[in-house]
């Protein structure tokens, strides 16, 4: 899956690079003519379009992403689908379906309050990890964390004998928040009721860290604390290995993809 993810993730950068190119003449003379139009006042598209355009690339991006989780989250709400919910968007070793909730738990949340918490992290990280990784490789990345981090969890409850269902988007968010601070150990964070104390990235690293694996080795199920421990160590693993192994090796894919995509285009009669 992994592979997968970060082989389509390659092939969209292309296809976006190719298309900004080709468009970017006619965005510019759609602008040129918008101005020429009289304007519309509260017109709600443009008001959209407006707030779409103050958001940074890492919001715009998230913003899929949490569309997924409240969809998810509303489907809880309807009876007729728990079952349903429970069997594919729970993780459980001991389920009759074991791959597919290792990605789809990962947009799921029974409780509000959890939703709440890791959108609001997910969209206060957003811009660092966007602009560190850009757009497509983000969402590789944080694909691959959701699966990794079940994965993890699953080794910890078949080893500890503990088959309870999780689900949320809890570790593959912890990637997202180690590798930010891995990457900016200096960068200040402060907790959201308590602006007033402020403390390192670095040092909020290691303090979670600390958390999950007291709480794994400790048997505590406040959370999935082996889910968490491994997000932040893929997130730490991929910001300081794997974006040289995996992402900056794409070539070869992208030029197949670029070679196929040429001969196909002459055959078109393109």
């Amino acid at each position: 899956f992994t592979g997968s993810a970060f082989g389509s993730a390659a092939i969209w950068q292309y296809e976006s690079l190719k298309s900004r190119v080709q468009t970017y003449f006619e965005e510019a003379r759609a602008d040129w003519m918008d101005k020429m139009r009289p304007q519309k006042r509260g017109d709600f598209r443009k008001q959209v379009n407006s707030w779409w355009n103050s958001l940074t690339e890492g919001q715009r991006t998230v913003t899929g992403i949490i569309a997924a989780n409240v969809f998810v989250f509303c489907l809880w709400r309807l009876p007729g689908m728990r079952r349903i919910m429970f069997t594919y968007f729970t993780s459980n070793p001991s389920s009759r379906a074991l791959c597919s909730p290792m990605l789809l738990s990962t947009f799921s949340h029974f409780s509000l309050f959890h939703m709440a918490a890791n959108m609001y992290v997910l969209w206060s990280f957003s811009s660092s990890i966007v602009s560190l990784l850009g757009c497509e490789q983000f969402i590789a990345v944080y694909l691959s964390a959701g699966v990794i981090s079940t994965f993890v969890s699953y080794v910890a409850k078949m080893a500890t004998g503990r088959f309870e269902p999780s689900l949320g988007a809890s570790g593959a968010i912890m990637t997202v928040l180690a590798a930010v601070c891995t990457k900016m150990p200096e960068a200040k964070l402060a907790i959201i009721l308590l602006p007033m104390f402020t403390f390192t990235a670095g040092s909020a690293l290691k303090a979670i860290i600390a958390f999950d694996t007291a709480g794994l080795a400790l048997g505590w199920r406040l959370f999935d604390h082996a889910a968490h421990l491994g997000g932040a160590l893929f997130g730490m693993w991929y910001v300081t290995y794997g974006h040289e192994l995996i992402w900056k090796n794409r070539e070869p894919l992208v030029k197949a993809w670029h070679e196929m995509r040429t001969k196909n285009t002459g055959k078109g009669g393109g």
